[in-house]
C-alpha cells in the first residue's frame, strides 16, 4: 500500500502547518536558518513571481546551480505550479548544456554564476547571444526557440536576465486566486522533475519523474532509516541528482525532518556541519566518507549525534563501513541501490542489518515495489542465487524518457517492468546483491557515464580514426574512464591532446584519466567489440591486479 497519492506541494504545505516553528532548512556555514513557516512563505512568493513571468503548468524550467539556498525554493515553487523542474548537472559545459536546453524544450533557465572551472553566465551568453540584445522576458533564440526567460539566482544583475530578488518582489504584488486554482489542479501523476541520465546509447535522456514517483520513494527511504521530525540530515550531495532531491529532500519532507545543507561537498565543512547542528544522519558516496574519515582534523569533531544515513553510488569497502560505524558513530548507516529511472531506490538495507549485509548486499526491496531477476537471453524468471538482470515494477517506475518513446520502450516493457541493466542475485532471506552490469555503463564515484556519449564526442576530434571508451579500476573512484584510440594515418596527437580536447568541451568527470593508443580493437566472432579485453589491456599496462575487475569481466563475458 502506498504512503500517499497527494502532490509534493500539498504535502509541503501540510508539513509547514504541522511543524511551523521547527527548523526546516539550515546552511550552517552561512548561519542561515529557515523554519517551515518561513520557507513556505518564501516559496509562495517565488511561485507567484514565476506566474507573473508567464510560466504555466507543464512548462519546463531548468536549474543549473550548486546547492544554493534558493535551489529548493525553486523546487517547491515549481512543484506547486505544475511546472517541471529540469535539473542540469553542475559539471556540464557548453556542449552538454546546449543539448539539454534543446532536447528538454526548456522555457526558462535559472542559473548561478558558475562552478569550478565553468562560468555559467558566459557559457550561456556564448550559446544564446540574443540574451545581450533582447528585453527580459522577450528572448527569441534561433538555436533554442522554446527559451523565453533566464533567471539569475543571486543579487547581481546580468543583461537579459531577471534576478531572483526581482521575482520575489513581483510575487509580493500578485493575488492569491491564480496560484490557488493552479495548485488544486496539479495531480500526483504529473511530472514534477526531469533529470538527465546517461545510458549506453549516445546522449543523456530526460527521465520524467512524477510527484507519486519521488514522494513515495522518499518516504520509504526515510522509513528504512527510522526518520522522525527529530532527525537532522546533513546533505552534502548534489540536489540535481536523485541522491540529493529524493533520498535527501523527499525523505526529510515526508518525515518532517530538518535539512542541513552544504553548497558543495567539502569534508571539513561536512564534519563541522554535523557537529554544529548535531546532525543525526549523514549522506554520501563512499569517496565522501573516505575523505571525511581521512581528513587531518577528523579527530577534533564531535560526531556522537550521528545515528544513520545513506552510503550509495558505488560499493562500500568493508573497512570504510567499519570506520563509519565506529569512528563516525553511524551505527545505523544504510546502503541503497537504484537508478534514476526507478525514482531511484529499489533496494535498501535497514538500520539493524549486520555490517556484513550492508557491505555485501544492497538490502531488501522497498515496500510497494515488485522485483524479479530474469535470464537476459530468455527473459525467464530466475530463482534464489541465480544471476540475471534485475527488473522492477511499481509506483517508482519513471513516466518515460522525454520525447523518446522508442528509448523508453527498450527499458520499460509492455507489462511495466523496468529493466535496470544490472546483474543481480538474491538469497533465501530476500537480500539482493549487485554482481555486475549487462550494459557498458561506467560508474565513477557515483556518476553514471555513457561510453557511447564520449565515443561520439571524440569522433569530432581531428586526428582520431576510431575510439572506444571503457571503465578502468581505480582505488578512489571505483572506476575511471579509459579511452582506447586508433589515430588517423599520419596524425600527430598525444595522450594530453586527447584529454585537453575533452576538458575544454565536456564535463570534467567525463574526461579520460587514461588514454591508450591502439592499432585495432579486440572483436568477438560476430564482430562485437570486447570491452572487457580493453579493460584487461588497461590493467596490464597500469599494473592493476586482474582480480580487481573480475566481476565486471564476468558481466561482459555473459553478454559478449
Amino acid at each position: 500500500m502506498l504512503y500517499t497519492e497527494t502532490t509534493i506541494g500539498a504535502l509541503f504545505r501540510e508539513q509547514a502547518a504541522r511543524y511551523a516553528d521547527r527548523d526546516c532548512m539550515i546552511y550552517p556555514d552561512r548561519g542561515l536558518h529557515f523554519t517551515w513557516r518561513e520557507f513556505e512563505a518564501r516559496t509562495e512568493r517565488l511561485a507567484k513571481g514565476l506566474l507573473a513571468l508567464g510560466l504555466r503548468p507543464g512548462d519546463h524550467l531548468g536549474i543549473w546551480a550548486r546547492n544554493v539556498p534558493d535551489w529548493l525554493t525553486l523546487f517547491f515553487a515549481t512543484a506547486q505550479l505544475g511546472i517541471v523542474l529540469v535539473t542540469v548537472n553542475t559539471a556540464y559545459k557548453s556542449h552538454e548544456l546546449a543539448y539539454v536546453l534543446k532536447q528538454s524544450d526548456m522555457k526558462a533557465l535559472a542559473l548561478v554564476d558558475g562552478f569550478r572551472d565553468v562560468n555559467y553566465v558566459e557559457t550561456l551568453y556564448e550559446l544564446v547571444p540574443e540574451l545581450r540584445t533582447r528585453a527580459r522576458g522577450d528572448l527569441r533564440s534561433g538555436a533554442f526557440p522554446q527559451l523565453r526567460n533566464v533567471i539569475f539566482i543571486g543579487q547581481e544583475k546580468h543583461r537579459g536576465m531577471y534576478n531572483l530578488p526581482e521575482l520575489f518582489q513581483l510575487g509580493e504584488h500578485q493575488p492569491d486566486g491564480p496560484i490557488t486554482e493552479i495548485r488544486n489542479a496539479v495531480q500526483c501523476n504529473d511530472v514534477v522533475n526531469m533529470q538527465y541520465t546517461s545510458g549506453t546509447t549516445g546522449f543523456p535522456k530526460g527521465v520524467m519523474l512524477t510527484h507519486r514517483n519521488i514522494l513515495n520513494n522518499g518516504y520509504y527511504i526515510g522509513e528504512r532509516q527510522k526518520f522522525t521530525e527529530a532527525d537532522r540530515v546533513c546533505l552534502p550531495v548534489p540536489l540535481f541528482h536523485c541522491f540529493g532531491i529524493v533520498l535527501g529532500v523527499m525523505a526529510a519532507l515526508t518525515h518532517g525532518s530538518t535539512l542541513v545543507m552544504l553548497e558543495t561537498f567539502d569534508p571539513l565543512l561536512a564534519l563541522a556541519a554535523v557537529q554544529k547542528e548535531k546532525c543525526t544522519a549523514l549522506y554520501g558516496v563512499p569517496t565522501m566518507f573516505t575523505a571525511e574519515l581521512n581528513h587531518p582534523m577528523f579527530d577534533i569533531f564531535d560526531l556522537t549525534s550521528l545515528r544513520t544515513g545513506i552510503m550509495a553510488g558505488s560499493p562500500c569497502p568493508m573497512e570504510i563501513m567499519k570506520r563509519v560505524i565506529s569512528d563516525m558513530h553511524c551505527a545505523e548507516i544504510t546502503i541503497a541501490y537504484g537508478l534514476t529511472e526507478g525514482s531511484p531506490v529499489i533496494c535498501q538495507t535497514s538500520t539493524d542489518d549486520p555490517t556484513e549485509r550492508r557491505v555485501s548486499t544492497v538490502g531488501k526491496v522497498l515496500p510497494a515495489i515488485e522485483v524479479k531477476v530474469i535470464d537476459p537471453e530468455t527473459g525467464g524468471t530466475l530463482g534464489v542465487n541465480q544471476q540475471g538482470e534485475l527488473c522492477c515494477r511499481g509506483y517508482n517506475v519513471m513516466k518515460g524518457y522525454y520525447n523518446m518513446p522508442e528509448a523508453t520502450a527498450t527499458v520499460v516493457d509492455a507489462e511495466g517492468w523496468l529493466h535496470t541493466g544490472d546483474l543481480a542475485t538474491f538469497d533465501e532471506e530476500g537480500y539482493y546483491r549487485i554482481t555486475g552490469r549487462s550494459k557498458d555503463m561506467i560508474i565513477r564515484g557515483g556518476e553514471n557515464i555513457s561510453p557511447r556519449e564520449i565515443e561520439e564526442f571524440y569522433h569530432t576530434m581531428p586526428g582520431i580514426k576510431d575510439v572506444q571508451v571503457a571503465g578502468v579500476p581505480d582505488p578512489h573512484f571505483g572506476e575511471v574512464i579509459g579511452a582506447f584510440v586508433i589515430p588517423r594515418d599520419g596524425a600527430d596527437i598525444t595522450e594530453e591532446d586527447v584529454r585537453d580536447f575533452a576538458r575544454e568541451r565536456i564535463a570534467r568527470y567525463k574526461t579520460p584519466k587514461h588514454v591508450f593508443f591502439v592499432e585495432e580493437f579486440p572483436l568477438t566472432a560476430n564482430g562485437k567489440i570486447q570491452k572487457y579485453r580493453l579493460r584487461e589491456y588497461a590493467c596490464q599496462k597500469l599494473g592493476i591486479q586482474k582480480s580487481d575487475f573480475d566481476a565486471q569481466e564476468a558481466s561482459d563475458a555473459d553478454t559478449a
